[in-house]
């Protein structure tokens, strides 16, 4: 019986950890939020700029994204189950994407500025849906 009891309360406990961490987790979509709004800048410099001065931009540009967005994601405490495999399908759907828009929008369309703004807002859908997800399942 003793056991039992011990088995209930730490259900009890996990069970609230996960609550805990599922209401805590908004965080993870201001980080998509902001990634995806990145996206927005980042894929138009890549296909419509040429030259060293474009490369510096879009480095200068893309490592402040992604230190502002690591810095921010090292300093939150909770995370919920399934995070990793989540920020994987999306960073893996994302860098998919983003590498089809710099290589058909350089090599096919020529530096195009309707395809360049065509291939930002596809960059975006990605971290745009998972933050739209996350926000759906920390209610």
């Amino acid at each position: 019986m003793q056991e039992t009891a011990k088995a209930v309360g730490a259900l009890g406990r996990a069970a609230g950890l996960e609550r805990a961490a599922r209401q805590r987790s908004g965080w993870y979509a201001r980080y998509l939020w902001a990634f995806a709004a990145g996206q927005l800048g980042l894929a138009p410099i890549a296909v419509l700029w040429h030259g060293p001065v474009s490369a510096v931009v879009f480095a200068v540009t893309n490592a402040l994204l992604v230190t502002g967005l690591s810095v921010y994601a090292a300093r939150q405490r909770v995370m919920r189950r399934g995070f990793g495999v989540k920020h994987g399908v999306m960073m893996g759907s994302w860098a998919t994407v983003f590498a089809l828009t710099i290589t058909v929008g350089t090599a096919v369309f020529g530096h195009g500025v309707p395809f360049a703004a065509v291939g930002a807002l596809a960059c975006a859908l990605a971290p745009a849906v998972g933050a739209w997800t996350e926000m759906r399942g920390a209610v």
